[in-house]
């Protein structure tokens, strides 16, 4: 019995730049490219209006963890079943899907960290 081959990513992580990331978000989920632009566009003024970089970081820091995610098809589709689950499932099945997305929010900060050494 041979095991299946783990699923590879569609793209390579990018670097956590703003260019870089809108790149990967036209590349491998274009309907979420207003949402980013949007996001982005709130950061920037964010960031003028209090003289701090840290909306920015944190934008960019959300985005790369939604493209790590993304960039993996099966881990993207179960993700948002459980994004599904959490919001329209009992408490026991929104408890468990929480619980899940939980574990692969962690696995993908954790490749990213290690993407960073």
């Amino acid at each position: 019995m041979t095991g299946s081959a783990p699923e590879q990513p569609r793209i390579p992580q990018p670097p956590a730049t703003v260019t870089a990331l809108r790149q990967a978000v036209a590349q491998i989920a274009p309907a979420a490219l207003p949402a980013f632009t949007q996001e982005l566009d709130q950061a920037a003024d964010q960031a003028r209006q209090g003289a701090d970089l840290a909306p920015l970081r944190r934008f960019t820091a959300q985005w790369a963890l939604y493209v790590q995610i993304q960039r993996q098809p099966a881990v993207a589709e179960r993700f948002r079943e459980l994004e599904d689950l959490a919001t329209t499932g009992d408490a026991d099945q929104a408890r468990r899907a929480a619980s899940e997305l939980g574990r692969i929010l962690d696995a993908a900060r954790a490749a990213l960290a290690q993407g960073q050494r």
